[in-house]
């Protein structure tokens, strides 16, 4: 029998807001699964998007995660002193990466003509694969799929089970570096994840389509493939994931502790499955820990 690998985990959230109900969700669930494993948790900042960072939200990010009586590992990594990292990473890449001069019209466009209708995804048809067209100025960087046959990816999610995807029918040739200058996720997070020995993914059900990217990424680039984990996402009364975008609020008021934990921390544990009772918020951990520990018996188990 193997040793398992030691478990290092990770919460990255985007200084785009405070964090709202969801986020804590989120965030409780991440940690939780590193305690329950006696491994690491690391906290990353995810300000790659500069266009959409607020001004103070991280300093309110890592205020309300204190509160919370959660405590990370190490120093807090930031995507914005990482560039250099990502910059290897192209390198790396080579000719799998290519220029792209498509505006988001003019790939929408390309759909409706080549399906006679709008599809729900929006599939980059190829464009710029073979060079950019007359007249063309590069905008984005874009990393090539494989064509034929399709790059069909799979993975077992610890709590979704099994996912696949097309990646090559359903997504295609996806962009590394956008229009606007600044890194795509797709590429910060897996150089990251890589870079910081990241061994177990938890986070929202909503980035599980990102997920065959990130594998792909993780393959050409010869990183290991971490453990997923995507819990359930918090919907607002009209059927939309919980966000900012959506009007979430932050869930952290500044009101004391046991306002917190009553109005926050608890119905974030229920939503999680979790039935716990407690007082403070160290009792809440004391208990919510061994708790996710025996939910997770109910999952697919950790390699």
């Amino acid at each position: 029998m193997t040793a398992r690998t030691p478990y290092i985990g990770r919460f990255a959230p985007s200084p785009t807001g405070p964090l709202h109900f969801g986020s804590l969700v989120a965030a409780m669930a991440s940690y939780l699964d590193a305690k329950a494993h006696h491994g690491q948790w690391l906290l990353r900042i995810e300000d790659v998007d500069g266009a959409r960072n607020v001004d103070g939200a991280a300093e309110h990010i890592l205020a309300s995660i204190q509160r919370c009586g959660m405590h990370w590992d190490g120093d807090v990594s930031w995507q914005t002193q990482r560039y250099p990292l990502y910059q290897q990473a192209l390198e790396q890449l080579g000719g799998l990466v290519y220029p792209c001069g498509c505006s988001r019209r003019e790939i929408a466009d390309s759909q409706v003509n080549l399906a006679g209708h709008h599809t729900q995804a929006l599939v980059y048809p190829g464009i710029c694969r073979d060079g950019l067209a007359p007249g063309k100025v590069e905008r984005a960087l874009r990393l090539k799929v494989p064509q034929s046959p399709h790059c069909v990816l799979s993975f077992e999610d610890r709590w979704a089970g099994r996912y696949s995807q097309d990646l090559t029918a359903d997504v295609g040739d996806f962009i590394i570096r956008r229009a606007d200058g600044y890194w795509a996720y797709q590429l910060a997070v897996v150089v990251d994840d890589g870079a910081q020995g990241i061994t177990d993914i938890v986070r929202g059900a909503d980035l599980l389509d990102s997920t065959p990217r990130q594998l792909y990424l993780q393959q050409v680039l010869g990183l290991p493939q971490p453990t997923y984990l995507h819990v359930p996402v918090v919907v607002n009364e009209a059927g939309d994931k919980m966000s900012k975008q959506t009007g979430a609020q932050a869930f952290d008021t500044g009101a004391d502790p046991q306002v917190l934990l009553r109005e926050a921390m608890l119905p974030a544990a229920r939503f999680l499955g979790l039935d716990i009772q407690a007082e403070t918020i160290d009792a809440f951990w004391r208990a919510a820990t061994p708790a996710w520990a025996q939910l997770l018996q109910t999952l697919p188990r950790r390699p």
